[in-house]
């Protein structure tokens, strides 16, 4: 289990220091509400990251010490951020940029895939 540790912590920092890029794209450029959607949405996805990685580690240790695991990976919750987050784009629209921050949601996503392109193509490097 320490690899999905490293993993998060690794997608983690990635997503931070695009959280603080987008914080500077907010402060420095015209488009506060598109900027204020990706942070909102970015900031979510992020939540969401952590919480399955954090199901995700409960479950295993479950498995593995022979326990009754739970039976959800907390998807309803992850769901519930996801529409919060929507509807707070929806109700303040001069305020967050609403496809902003649908598209803020998918970052964690993104993150993930990018990684383990690069995760792959650095195994194949090394002849793993």
């Amino acid at each position: 289990m320490p690899e999905l540790q490293q993993l998060f912590n690794r997608h983690r920092k990635i997503m931070l220091f695009l959280l603080s890029l987008l914080v500077l794209g907010w402060g420095f450029t015209p488009y506060h509400s598109i900027f204020l959607g990706l942070i909102l949405g970015t900031s979510v996805s992020l939540y969401n990251h952590w919480l399955t990685m954090r199901k995700t580690k409960r479950f295993s240790d479950a498995v593995v010490s022979e326990k009754r695991p739970a039976k959800s990976l907390g998807t309803l919750i992850r769901m519930g951020t996801a529409v919060i987050s929507v509807l707070i784009a929806l109700r303040y629209p001069e305020t967050f940029h609403v496809f902003s921050v649908i598209l803020g949601l998918m970052t964690s996503h993104v993150v993930i895939m990018i990684d383990f392109i690069f995760l792959t193509i650095q195994s194949h490097k090394s002849g793993k």
